[in-house]
């Protein structure tokens, strides 16, 4: 007994070696600074939490909340997380001894044609037990601990992965949102378009029963009047599409969405700062997550690789059993056992040097997305500091054609007025008008989108530090 104690505790004391690699992270240097110039006087700035309330939107705070507390994807990742995390529990238990305990009765009776004296009477008896079993496989190579440290790589990397959703979740809220206030206001222009041709056609039949229009004039402005009616009919259609994607973001069935939308000239366009480059990366849940995964992989690999060396289980079992139940908890009744046991895989026609090879490929796989993820990370925010700055230049020169139309408008008002020009000019001068103010409009969503996607590209406001 003494002498098996002294070795399992030998053992123990060895049993610190490992078979794996240390974890090292790939190369990922990132860049001094943006390419964008204007980014240079905000770069430790970073977004906020709630950075959709920057917007100025009650209404958008108000999806966002329903967002968070129902969005199908969100439950489904926290679904994810529970998960993983009772992985862990179940891989950290292998790092303890297991515990059984067993109490039984038997009642025998012995064969009377079994004895060799015709005398001899059946005879009857009854023995108890109750048993503690003991097993503990000592982690020697480091096998079972390296199961924990992928267990806990992979209950991280899920973690990540809500952020991840709840990122996406939100950005598509407000990108949603954004659009069918976009839509509304266009709806609203063709609309008002389609009445302004619809009185420029009225003025063509006018001329034509007068003799000063041709039926061709009236053909051409019954085209206009068609398109742009075919024109709406998207527009309302996709806008209706949106009410029920809102509504699925949200988490209710479409029928369940009430919502009465703001329009776009209420909202706030933010000044969104990019922060520093050497920053981003901790503050993307998507890279986060990628590395996760990679140091999980690595571990997967000693776990492989330490099948190739022996496993030395210690077992033990303690009790008492008698065939007098009123001696059961006496010292004559006292029985218990020690073992050591040590198994050698021999030969398993390649199958550990085969899951060794898989675990290093699935470690070189994720090592690629991790550097592909880091690299779209980057990507990402550049890309979206292109949109923000062009679509900033675009809103510039909307307004700017939206301002000279208007100004034409008033102008043929007034030559109107003095009888210079007749009223199918102004009439015209107007659905120039629309149509500036329609491509605005378009001009105003694009820019709101593309500052959440630079919020977004940045992380949002979570931080993984």
């Amino acid at each position: 007994m003494k002498k098996i104690a002294v070795s399992a505790l030998g053992l123990l004391l060895l049993a610190a070696c490992s078979v794996g690699d240390d974890y090292v992270r790939p190369e990922a240097k990132p860049p001094a600074q943006w390419k964008n110039p204007g980014m240079a006087a905000s770069a430790a700035v970073w977004p906020s939490a709630d950075w959709w309330r920057q917007f100025g939107s009650a209404r958008l705070d108000e999806l966002m909340l329903q967002a968070k507390a129902a969005n199908f994807d969100l439950a489904a990742a926290t679904a994810r997380v529970r998960q993983a995390d009772a992985l862990l529990s179940v891989a950290g238990a292998s790092l303890l001894p297991s515990l059984s305990a067993s109490a039984s009765e038997t009642r025998a009776r012995s064969s009377q044609a079994a004895s060799t004296t015709t005398l001899s009477k059946a005879r009857h008896s009854t023995t108890s037990s109750a048993v503690l079993n003991a097993s503990y496989e000592i982690d020697f190579w480091g096998k079972n601990a390296a199961g924990v440290d992928s267990a806990a790589a992979a209950a991280q990397a899920s973690r990540f992965d809500l952020q991840t959703a709840l990122l996406t979740a939100q950005s598509s809220v407000a990108n949603t949102y954004f659009e069918i206030l976009g839509l509304q206001e266009r709806i609203v222009l063709a609309r008002d378009g389609i009445a302004n041709s619809e009185r420029i056609l009225a003025v063509f039949r006018d001329r034509l029963r007068a003799g000063t229009a041709t039926s061709l004039d009236v053909a051409q402005q019954e085209s206009v009047v068609a398109n742009q009616r075919a024109i709406l009919s998207p527009l309302e259609r996709q806008m209706r599409q949106d009410f029920n994607a809102l509504a699925i973001l949200t988490g209710r069935l479409p029928e369940e969405i009430n919502l009465v939308p703001e329009t776009l000239g209420v909202l706030r366009v933010p000044v969104v700062g990019a922060g520093l480059p050497s920053e981003l990366l901790a503050r993307r849940p998507d890279v986060q997550s990628a590395e996760a995964s990679l140091r999980a992989a690595n571990a997967d690999i000693a776990v492989a690789r330490a099948a190739w060396f022996p496993s030395i289980t210690l077992t033990g079992q303690g009790g008492f059993q008698s065939l007098d139940l009123l001696k059961m908890m006496t010292a004559q009744s006292l029985l218990w056992s020690v073992a050591s046991s040590v198994t050698q895989t021999v030969f398993d026609g390649g199958k550990i040097a085969g899951t060794v090879e898989q675990k290093r490929a699935r470690q070189d796989e994720l090592a690629q997305t991790y550097r592909k993820a880091v690299a779209s990370a980057f990507s990402d925010v550049e890309n979206s500091l292109i949109a923000v700055e062009q679509s900033a230049a675009e809103i510039a020169d909307q307004r700017a054609a939206e301002a000279t139309a208007r100004r034409a408008l008033r102008i043929a008002e007034e030559q109107m007025a003095g009888g210079i020009v007749d009223v199918t000019t102004v009439l015209n001068t107007q659905k120039t008008l629309f149509s500036a103010q329609d491509a605005l409009a378009q001009a105003r969503l694009t820019q709101l989108q593309a500052v959440v996607g630079l919020y977004k590209a940045m992380g949002g406001g979570w931080s993984g530090n």
